[in-house]
């Protein structure tokens, strides 16, 4: 979202009370099939990611902003990252074993697979970029291409995208924009071959690696989409402010105001507002206006439910939501309600909150270790899928240039008991344990 409109805690007038502004995040990942295809030049266009084109920087800044969220979308990108992606020689000539460790020393594979499994659990999908040699014979690099910066152009009649477009869509120039072939996602392995063979001149192409989804849409819905549209990420957000203000003053919160990002739109073009001073000019005005709103109401002795905003000259408008918030609560008490929106949260990620220590409070219950271990195995267990779908543009590295005998590996980072006399180990699924 965009830094017109921020969580805020206002004071009502003439009350001793507070109302807290806080957006709606319910509709974060809606798509609409109306969406018209953002056109780039005369020959080529992109489908918007969102309405706007920027849903992955809203969601990466939401994020941000939730200690939890980033911490399980961390732990969960290192346990698929697991012992790290292995190229195994161990049945190769020396030839080959040259060969593929030239192509280590000239290829950074823990960045690039770190940012791949990022990519994988914060939006469903990663896009690698394949390099070759000049004359078309080697695959001599591998890059990531950051997913939050790639668009797809509209399928075909075939529907295939032929094009993926890398940019800064925050703040794109026209020539910052890199037009990137992108190979099948059916088989990008003999649409590789078959562009080689009749004479393709590019010498980089795309591969996406995609989670798959119930929904088949240009831009998966990760499966974390269910906190927003839950409102569990809203009910934690609503609960830090109010705890804060709480502690700055004794004025309780009574009001939350749920304002969706559409009502901020639709106000900026019907006043023709384009500047962002004028955006945040427009919406401390706004702001301003519902307290008073609420201010004439509780002054006139009238309690207020409602689940839309009136304007001063007597709309509703249905993107804004009024709440009465339980004004007995004192700051501290919220411990428990913050201990269930962590738990909904890492429940969500598929964290055990264990695991990453999230879960505030002195009264908790605390695993043991053998547990935690079976809860770290386990976790690294459901990674296997994850692996398949990452693993498939090294497969083809590996087969265009020939290297028999290696194989593409992510090792299993196993913890051990005392009695093993060792911390860890690793195991991987095609070679006996170490």
């Amino acid at each position: 979202m965009e830094p017109y409109f921020l969580p805020s805690v206002e004071t009502l007038p003439g009350i001793n009370a507070k109302v807290a502004f806080v957006p709606d995040t319910t509709t974060l990942f809606k798509e609409s099939i109306d969406t018209p295809n953002l056109v780039i030049d005369d020959k080529t266009s992109i489908v918007p990611w969102g309405m706007d084109n920027k849903m992955p920087y809203t969601i990466l800044d939401k994020i941000e902003q939730d200690e939890t969220l980033t911490t399980c979308q961390t732990f969960n990108a290192e346990v698929c990252y697991g012992g790290g992606l292995t190229y195994d020689c161990s049945e190769a000539d020396e030839r080959t074993r040259n060969e593929v460790e030239d192509f280590l020393f000239e290829n950074s594979l823990p960045d690039y697979f770190l940012g791949a499994c990022l990519d994988f659990k914060h939006f469903g999908f990663c896009v690698s970029l394949l390099i070759l040699s000049k004359d078309g014979k080697y695959i001599t690099n591998i890059y990531r291409k950051e997913a939050a910066n790639c668009r797809f152009t509209p399928a075909d009649g075939h529907g295939v995208s032929k094009e993926i477009l890398f940019a800064n869509w925050e703040a794109v120039d026209q020539g910052d924009i890199e037009h990137i072939p992108l190979l099948s996602q059916i088989n990008p392995w003999r649409d590789l071959q078959a562009r080689i063979s009749n004479g393709d001149t590019h010498r980089k192409f795309a591969i996406v690696s995609r989670i798959p989804t119930a929904r088949n849409t240009y831009y998966p819905i990760p499966y974390y989409a269910a906190i927003f549209k839950s409102r569990w990420y809203d009910i934690k957000q609503l609960i830090t402010t109010a705890k804060k203000a709480k502690l700055q003053n004794s004025a309780p919160i009574k009001y939350q105001i749920e304002i969706s990002n559409k009502y901020w739109e639709k106000l900026f073009l019907s006043k023709g507002i384009t500047s962002l001073e004028d955006k945040r000019k427009a919406v401390t005005q706004a702001k301003q206006e519902m307290i008073d709103f609420l201010t004439r109401a509780e002054n006139s002795g009238k309690v207020l439910f409602s689940e839309f905003y009136q304007t001063p000259d007597g709309k509703e408008q249905k993107e804004v939501r009024i709440s009465p918030i339980d004004t007995g609560k004192e700051g501290g008490d919220w411990e428990t309600d913050i201990q269930e929106a962590i738990n909904i949260i890492c429940f969500t990620l598929r964290v055990h909150s264990n695991l990453v220590g999230s879960v505030p409070g002195k009264a908790q219950s605390n695993n043991s270790g053998s547990d935690k271990r079976e809860l770290y195995t386990i976790a690294q267990a459901l990674q296997k899928p994850y692996h398949d779908i990452l693993f498939l543009p090294h497969r083809i590295i590996i087969r265009f240039n020939g290297w028999k005998g290696v194989k593409i590996d992510c090792p299993f980072i196993q913890l051990t008991t005392l009695d093993e006399h060792r911390d860890a180990k690793t195991v991987t699924t095609h070679k006996p344990t170490d």
